[in-house]
């Protein structure tokens, strides 16, 4: 058991479309997962080769619970992916690059994080 020092809630966004046809996002809880954020890395801008990973700001490192795949919202269906993801930890907001379950031994997940802001 990891165990941690915060509790941070993973999120995804549904989008619907207003009067004058913008896209309005609106997020929804999926899990709340206890762990420890921590710096990964700085600037990336100089790399060759823009992988969504480089891109990262921020490590979660928390105990596994399981995350589903789908989650229904409103009668619609939501796929879960990193794509429409984000993690809120500390009233800040984190772009989900990647989740990884190591090995696939749910023990623990590591998801890469890219900083957006405050709430």
């Amino acid at each position: 058991m990891i165990g941690g020092n915060l509790e941070a809630v993973l999120q995804v966004s549904t989008a619907t479309k207003n009067k004058i046809g913008e896209m309005v996002h609106e997020w929804h809880d999926v899990v709340s997962l206890t762990g420890f954020i921590d710096l990964s890395a700085g600037d990336s801008k100089r790399t060759t080769f823009n992988a969504k990973i480089q891109e990262s700001t921020h490590l979660f490192i928390g105990d596994y619970k399981p995350i589903p795949d789908v989650l229904e919202v409103d009668g619609q269906i939501v796929q879960v992916t990193s794509e429409n993801a984000r993690m809120v930890a500390n009233s800040k907001r984190y772009d989900v690059m990647l989740m990884d379950n190591p090995m696939e031994l749910n023990e623990q997940w590591e998801i890469y994080l890219k900083y957006t802001g405050g709430q």
